[in-house]
């Protein structure tokens, strides 16, 4: 007989936490008191996993290492394992979202994600992580206020959870012109309102910079506007979302500057997917670009 997700899940997590309690920690002291004059430190750099799936974990791990840095975005409970042997922090957690069409806009959904997130907020936290991704849904003909009221009603039974466990929902909020047609949580002033309404400090957006600056523009002012609702960043190049280099508009210094001046000490994880013959060399340049 088929395990069951909730058995798949808490053997992964037993794993991970293995790695966590033995062979895993002198790899992590060591990754933590590497001394790297490459990075200045006033950024916490990460890495999306997906945008890097031509490599085995293994192998981003070291390229991480190499880098300078020690976190990756996007893992899931299988994940784990390989991260924490390495030393590697899982910055944003995934695996109880549905997928990004089917979210927490429409009630037909919910009993299916709170069973998700009520069984994988434990064991993102005993495993020592603290962001866990979220998302609206599509709108599929639904109005901004009662996507709002839909979200709050679903939400509202995982955050007292999530507050007891130390874990943060993070809602991402995508672009609905170019990449996630008839995404709801496609502008900022949205997201924010169900931040406000669900009143949970425990609950906060992924302000993806990518596609905020497709949707709406004007991330600087943006960011500093309404940065206390912000949890987590994402970085890719626009148009595009490759390099985040001279060959597209946005000028991410001046955003890592406005970021950082906001007491930000969470993570910006780099999101864009490499076209360059080195594509190591062009997750190195993003690091350096974002290192203020």
């Amino acid at each position: 007989m088929e395990k069951s997700r909730r058995d798949i899940i808490k053997t992964f997590a037993a794993g991970a936490l293995g790695y966590a309690t033995s062979s895993a920690l002198p790899l992590a002291s060591f990754a933590a008191n590497k001394s790297n004059p490459a990075l200045k430190g006033n950024i916490n750099h990460s890495v999306c996993r997906w945008t890097y799936q031509f490599l085995s974990l293994d192998e981003l791990c070291l390229a991480v290492k190499d880098i300078g840095f020690s976190a990756i975005d996007l893992a899931g409970p299988k994940d784990w394992p390989v991260l924490q042997q390495h030393g590697i922090d899982s910055s944003m957690c995934n695996g109880a979202e549905i997928n990004l069409t089917d979210g927490w806009n429409t009630k037909q959904y919910h009993e299916t994600l709170i069973k998700n997130y009520t069984e994988l907020i434990p064991l993102v936290a005993a495993a020592g992580y603290k962001n866990l991704i979220c998302f609206s849904g599509s709108r599929r003909g639904m109005d901004d206020e009662t996507g709002l009221q839909n979200c709050v009603e679903g939400l509202k039974q995982i955050m007292g959870l999530a507050e007891k466990k130390g874990v943060v929902i993070q809602m991402e909020l995508l672009n609905s012109k170019v990449d996630h047609k008839d995404y709801m949580c496609s502008k900022s002033a949205w997201g924010v309102e169900l931040v406000k309404r669900l009143g949970s400090p425990n609950f906060k957006l992924l302000y993806d910079i990518y596609h905020m600056q497709i949707d709406e523009g004007d991330v600087i002012r943006t960011i500093q506007d309404y940065h206390p609702y912000f949890g987590h960043y994402h970085t890719g190049g626009v148009p595009g979302r490759h390099e985040i280099d001279e060959h597209q508009e946005l000028f991410y210094p001046a955003i890592m500057r406005a970021i950082l001046a906001t007491g930000f000490k969470d993570y910006v994880a780099q999101e864009f997917i490499p076209t360059g013959n080195d594509k190591i060399a062009s997750l190195r340049k993003a690091i350096s670009i974002c290192d203020i």
